[in-house]
């Protein structure tokens, strides 16, 4: 069966974005060793899965990007959870309005490699919650927000699996549930 993946960047403090949504603070510290971390989990999956905000985003931007991440983002298939949006013009992409717990099941059961889940934090907070994601890929900047988004919003026990830590300071730490 295949695994669910969340590759997520966070705050020190556990924010995975400003409280309006802003990204900028993780820019920094993307060095070369931390960038190339990243592009190989994106090919290590044959599905992306994210909510509508997140698709909406990703959609305006990697279709026309040059950027290392393009050819993963635009190449490998996306599945976007949505109960409001109409069409998905993104190559490689389709829309599914389902239960999140049983299209999550439905993806699981088909043939291929991890499937990679990528935040907005509502839509992975519902996934954790759930207790659909089998991996967590954080990537934890060297820097503190004070206040944000959260990407979890209740307790949960991890086990570490490995880290790395890159020229920049940050740190990617893969966990596990227990």
């Amino acid at each position: 069966m295949r695994k669910v993946v969340l590759k997520m960047s966070m705050s020190v403090d556990g924010f995975v974005a400003t409280a309006s949504g802003g990204l900028e603070w993780m820019f920094p510290s993307l060095s070369e060793d931390a960038t190339a971390w990243i592009v190989q989990t994106l090919w290590q999956a044959d599905t992306h899965i994210m909510g509508r905000a997140t698709y909406l985003a990703m959609a305006e931007h990697w279709p026309f990007s040059a950027e290392v991440f393009a050819a993963p983002m635009n190449q490998i298939p996306k599945v976007v959870f949505s109960k409001s949006l109409g069409k998905a013009d993104w190559e490689e992409s389709q829309i599914t309005s389902g239960d999140l717990v049983e299209e999550i099941a439905r993806l699981r059961q088909q043939a291929g490699s991890d499937i990679l889940a990528h935040g907005g934090a509502s839509f992975v907070q519902s996934l954790s919650s759930l207790g659909l994601v089998d991996e967590y890929r954080l990537i934890v900047h060297p820097v503190v927000l004070g206040s944000g988004l959260p990407l979890f919003v209740s307790r949960m026990d991890l086990t570490l699996v490995t880290t790395t830590a890159f020229s920049s300071g940050a740190v990617a730490c893969v966990y596990r549930p227990v």
